[in-house]
């Protein structure tokens, strides 16, 4: 049978595949310590799930002269394990083994010595077959002086699917093994228990006391419900017992997923502390429009982009003059300085020659605070490492920012210095009109000259042009001719006024737009890729939890 075919290994390994995706999103934002816990335990939990589901392993961990080694000869029902005065008597671990049948590669990865391995292939017929499936491993005393230099006890209690503590009655509160092992327990009763050995040299009053003065003990160091079994390795007392209760625990075949989701189950709550997801809502894996806009908008203010649609809209007016307006009023115009001076636009007058030259700018310390605003909005409320980490992705481009802006701009700022075709129509119009009254101040001349003050006869076929009665006639065409000028000047100075909002608010959309590609280019979306990381991280934390 498969651990993962089980409902429970189901969810573990759903749980293990989001410890996976913590890992791989974890560098920078989790402590490297957890991330390394949560590596090995994923090797761990990979290597034990491919072997032998049908096998548990039962460590006896204990200290110097707990009895440990006599109790595992007597479950064995052999004296497979060296016991005597010599302490420690155990130097290498020992395993007994009950079915052989697979459980060789899951006794090469315990890395246990061929010559400490021990099989029961009579245990059938002593009938033991309820312990069938059962490795249990004798451990080298935890607390002695060859444990300072191998780990080994160390490395099988943290891999064994079930642990066994094997303390006695003088030494069942030793520092060493509450400290380094006990408080390390909390959620993990279900594969562990807690055997009080050499209860033969207590009476009962003693027993009771020690065995109550052993439970609260683990309590208050987390063990919320501990099983201890009472036993005397060498009068056999208790020891069926404890046979029965590892028999149950290897006939369930659940004590492998059990250790797995209680290391897990620790993890978790070591993640939890640094990461704290219950109770927040779900982080988003993109920016919203209004904030997208709000940049755009922040960035356009930077680099000045309604100072420069104004200006352009200025100088647009201001030039139009030169050509739409009445000529009489330009030709007067031409003593009077640049109309720029007449503008009054302060500061923006060195936008407009640089405008007029083909060139924006951006200002850094604007395009931060730009910057700063969106990222201050998006990361409120999010741990510390992330908040930095949404940061340094807007900022990862944050020192070209500024040039980018300014070289995308200055493409489509526009040369003030070309001429609409209607400009050139108009003018043309003008100077006709300007003719026309020429032509009829030069005929009111010849009127007046020979037709009023008779300076003569007009040349042959040019009568007309001498003749006094054409004078109201041509007056009139005069001022007709002048208020056909006015009025059109007037009309065209309607239309600049129209034509200079028009090529204001195109100049605008398309720097915008423009803006806008940086900012999704440049800011947006290392923002994105680092808010879709945290929103997996998140993701996997409450897969995590199960």
């Amino acid at each position: 049978m498969s651990v993962g075919t089980t409902q429970s290994g189901q969810g573990l390994g759903s749980r293990l595949a989001a410890l996976a995706r913590i890992v791989e999103l974890g560098p920078g934002k989790v402590e490297p310590k957890l991330l390394t816990d949560s590596g090995q335990l994923l090797l761990r939990a990979g290597d034990r799930l491919k072997l032998s589901s049908d096998h548990t392993v039962v460590a006896l961990a204990g200290g110097t002269g707990s009895g440990k080694s006599t109790l595992f000869n007597s479950i064995s029902g052999l004296e497979l394990s060296p016991t005597g005065v010599r302490r420690p008597t155990t130097a290498r671990t020992h395993a007994c083994v009950w079915g052989l049948d697979g459980a060789g590669p899951l006794l090469d990865w315990l890395q246990i010595q061929w010559r400490h391995r021990f099989a029961r292939a009579s245990a059938l017929d002593r009938g033991e077959s309820q312990l069938h499936g059962l490795i249990l491993l004798d451990l080298p005393d935890h607390d002695s002086i060859r444990a300072l230099t191998d780990t080994e006890a160390d490395r099988l209690i943290q891999v064994a699917d079930l642990v066994v503590w094997v303390l006695d009655p003088q030494k069942y509160a030793d520092a060493s093994t509450h400290r380094r092992y006990v408080t390390d327990l909390a959620g993990h009763e279900a594969v562990t228990i807690f055997v009080l050995n050499q209860v033969d040299r207590l009476d009962q009053e003693e027993l009771a006391e020690c065995v109550a003065d052993l439970d609260g003990l683990l309590r208050r160091e987390g063990v919320e419900h501990p099983v201890i079994v009472t036993t005397s390795a060498i009068t056999g007392r208790g020891v069926d017992n404890l046979k029965g209760v590892l028999a149950e625990t290897v006939s369930k075949r659940r004590a492998a997923t059990q250790r797995l989701e209680a290391d897990l189950g620790r993890l978790t709550l070591r993640l939890a502390k640094i990461m704290p997801v219950d109770g927040a809502s779900a982080p988003p894996s993109s920016i919203d429009d209004a904030r997208r806009i709000g940049l755009t908008d922040a960035l356009c203010d930077a680099v000045g982009v309604p100072a420069v649609g104004e200006a352009m809209e200025n100088v647009y007016a201001a030039r139009s003059g030169e050509w739409v307006g009445w000529p009489y009023t330009r030709w007067a115009a031409k003593l009077r300085p640049d109309p720029l001076n007449n503008l009054r636009l302060g500061d923006l007058r060195d936008e407009i020659h640089g405008l007029t030259g083909g060139s924006v700018s951006a200002q850094p310390a604007e395009v931060d605070t730009a910057v700063q605003a969106l990222t201050d909005g998006l990361s409120s409320g999010m741990h510390e490492a992330w908040q930095n980490g949404i940061r340094d992705a807007a900022r990862s481009r944050s020192s070209q920012l500024p040039e980018v802006l300014s070289e995308e701009l200055s493409e489509v700022a526009p040369r003030l210095d070309r001429v609409p075709v209607w400009w050139r129509l108009l003018l043309a119009w003008q100077y006709f009109l300007v003719l026309l009254f020429v032509a009829g101040l030069a005929w009111v001349g010849t009127a007046l000259a020979y037709g009023v003050f008779g300076a003569g006869s007009p040349p042959e076929g040019l009568e007309v042009f001498g003749d006094a009665a054409s004078l109201p006639w041509v007056g009139l065409m005069i001022f007709s001719v002048l208020g056909l000028g006015l009025l059109t000047a007037m009309a065209s100075r309607n239309f600049v006024v129209l034509g200079a909002g028009n090529e204001r608010d195109a100049l605008e959309r398309e720097m915008r737009r423009r803006v806008a590609g940086v900012a999704e280019s440049m800011v947006i979306e290392p923002v994105e890729r680092e808010l879709t990381r945290y929103n997996e991280f998140y993701s996997a934390m409450r897969g995590l939890r199960g």
